[in-house]
């Protein structure tokens, strides 16, 4: 739909939304909410098709304003929360694979240069991995159990604190974007070349399957939402960068907005990385094709919420406007 169009279709609704906000125009609470979130979805479609727009301004402006003034009169509908996780982020993390894709290549990169340099340099696995981490992985080598580390802890201690870990992982993935997106790349680099000596190491020791069936059971969704975290403080390095037609506060602003609904869409996965961790990596009897199963469902639950629904809300909303 052309804006034009767009504007045309829904001005009536933004005017009496305005008015109520500036001339405090009576309405019921519930009708205001109502409004508020029509207002909102209206803000996510021209973020993802006018996207440097005067009325993207204009409704961001408006919903802006409105918050604070809806919040002191109603609470938020509980549907809201479910808005929020099955439209509002997919919908507008759509704008944002660009960014994912150039942290996903970011971190293949660096997991490439961990496995180089380990195959290259005998001492550089135990420079990334430590001396005490090596020497305890080939005692339990020799033990015959290459991956005993995962049955060390409790299960609801090495949940609680793998879960509690990868969140500020990935908080610094998003924080440090501020440093023009350089921390973030630092954070990625420090990861995934860990990652690639990781990963060497057990290739070296004859292990390379017996160590990816186990790992990546909670590793698929751990290292992907990683990636996503970076993509979170990607975006706030570029709003800082590429301000477009905002001023560089503004863009600013609303780089650290999105990057924050970014990271906190990755909670719920951390959650359950962080289960699969603590309650399920540990069984290393599981059979091979539980293993594949876990690991492939994992991939497409991730590959559906981040790449492929918010592809399909886009088209979905472009066909129907």
């Amino acid at each position: 739909m052309r804006e034009a169009a767009f504007v045309k279709q829904n001005k009536d609704k933004w005017l009496k939304f305005e008015s109520v906000l500036v001339n405090n125009t009576q309405i019921t609470p519930d009708e205001l909410s109502s409004l508020y979130i029509e207002i909102t979805d209206h803000l996510s479609y021209a973020q993802t098709f006018y996207p440097n727009s005067q009325t993207l301004n204009y409704l961001n402006g408006l919903a802006s304003n409105a918050h604070q003034k809806i919040y002191k009169t109603k609470k938020e509908k509980k549907n809201r929360l479910y808005s929020f996780w099955v439209k509002e982020f997919p919908l507008a993390f759509y704008a944002y694979q660009k960014e994912l894709l150039i942290a996903f290549l970011i971190s293949a990169l660096f997991t490439a240069i961990g496995v180089y340099s380990s195959a290259t340099d005998g001492a550089f696995v135990r420079s990334i991995l430590g001396d005490g981490y090596v020497n305890m992985t080939l005692e339990n080598i020799a033990n015959e159990d290459p991956m005993a580390v995962y049955k060390k802890m409790g299960e609801t201690n090495m949940f609680l604190g793998i879960t509690i870990n990868n969140i500020k992982v990935a908080l610094n993935c998003f924080i440090l974007g501020v440093i023009f997106g350089i921390g973030t790349v630092y954070m990625l680099m420090s990861n995934f070349i860990m990652l690639g000596s990781f990963q060497y190491f057990f290739y070296d020791k004859g292990l390379l399957w017996e160590s990816a069936r186990t790992i990546w059971i909670h590793g698929t969704i751990e290292i992907s939402v990683i990636i996503i975290a970076g993509c979170a403080g990607l975006v706030v390095g570029n709003s800082i960068l590429f301000p477009k037609t905002y001023t560089r506060l503004t863009s600013f602003v609303n780089g650290v907005k999105a990057g924050l609904k970014i990271v906190i869409s990755t909670i719920p996965f951390f959650i359950l990385a962080g289960f699969l961790e603590g309650f399920v990596t540990r069984h290393t009897e599981m059979p091979d094709w539980l293993a594949i199963l876990i690991i492939s469902g994992s991939l497409a639950l991730i590959l559906f919420y981040y790449v492929i629904y918010p592809r399909q809300l886009y088209n979905k909303l472009k066909d129907e406007q």
